[in-house]
């Protein structure tokens, strides 16, 4: 478990999300946090996202967002690649309802609207409505949503290949480090012997 920043991020259980969700007030923090839980992708890149990598010109949703690869982390050789991910059903409909933010070309612009919100306010939000959920001893950060994703995935019978296509990774090694123990899962397995 995360404790003061140190450790693994805790993975999320869907009623601790929904309740963080009800603790945010803004519409703008709710579709961040709703992208990076249909998405699994790292917070960084989604403050990175362009309008444009999520809806058309004629403002309705693409069907997949493009996680662009200047946006995201780079792998250990220094290479960077793009990223598209399907949008989940109730991700769409959250889509369909917000709000582009106008005079940008960001979906979190910041204040000037010139750059992308930087990940310490994103971070903040998430720890306030985190706390406002009474959910602050969890170990919970921007980073749970990432392990909880990929976690989900997991438990729900994702084969290990496709977890490193949806993803990204480059490494079952790395990959694997995301993935936290089922107690069940390992019971199951032991008894298929």
């Amino acid at each position: 478990m995360k404790n003061n920043r140190h450790g693994k991020a805790a993975i999320l259980k869907p009623q601790e999300y929904a309740n963080i969700r009800k603790a945010i007030n803004s519409d703008k923090y709710k579709l961040l946090l709703d992208i990076a839980w249909f998405t699994g992708e790292r917070w960084g890149a989604i403050l990175k996202l362009e309008i444009s990598d999520v809806f058309d010109e004629d403002g309705s949703p693409k069907q997949e967002i493009t996680f662009k690869a200047r946006t995201r982390k780079a792998n250990p050789d220094g290479s960077r690649r793009t990223r598209q991910v399907p949008i989940h059903e109730t991700l769409l409909q959250v889509l369909k309802n917000y709000r582009v933010p106008h005079g940008s070309n960001f979906l979190f612009p910041n204040r000037n609207r010139d750059k992308p919100m930087a990940l310490r306010y994103a971070d903040k939000m998430l720890r306030c409505a985190v706390d406002r959920a009474g959910l602050s001893a969890k170990g919970i950060s921007t980073h749970s949503t990432r392990r909880t994703f990929i976690t989900q995935l997991w438990r729900n019978g994702a084969d290990l290949k496709t977890l490193m296509n949806i993803t990204g990774h480059k490494s079952i090694a790395v990959l694997e480090k995301y993935i936290e123990a089922d107690p069940q899962r390992i019971k199951t397995a032991i008894n298929l012997l």
